[in-house]
């Protein structure tokens, strides 16, 4: 997975701005959470994985696709971090056209992955 983008802001903006596809977006969270894709079988190893995630999924889900799954991300992120996209980014949504499954979904990703930069200390270099 050495070809995802770097996890920074500008990232977290091209996920919400739909720049990053939804593929790449979804292996930025599964490196995250530990997940780990054998380079020459194809095969996922979720040992690094935290239980409450490995248990429900074993390979990593499609948050995209997937409602049950981006419920599990959401929860996930603390209580204090669920407003980092406002907060860090000044994301003030997108308009009640935009409001679709795949956006906001997006969206969860992106605020997950800016809770995991800030939980983790990593920083725009």
């Amino acid at each position: 997975m050495s070809d995802l983008p770097a996890l920074t802001t500008a990232t977290v903006w091209a996920i919400l701005n739909d720049e990053i596809d939804d593929a790449t977006a979804n292996r930025l969270v599964w490196l995250c959470l530990g997940y780990q894709q054998d380079k020459t079988t194809g095969e996922w190893d979720s040992s690094s994985v935290a239980l409450d995630w490995r248990e429900p999924y074993p390979e990593p889900p499609d948050f995209i696709e997937n409602r049950p799954p981006t419920v599990k991300l959401t929860r996930s992120i603390p209580a204090a971090n669920k407003q980092l996209l406002k907060e860090k980014l000044g994301f003030s949504g997108y308009t009640v056209s935009e409001l679709i499954p795949r956006k906001t979904r997006r969206a969860t990703i992106a605020n997950w992955l800016l809770s995991y930069m800030q939980i983790h200390g990593i920083a725009d270099s």
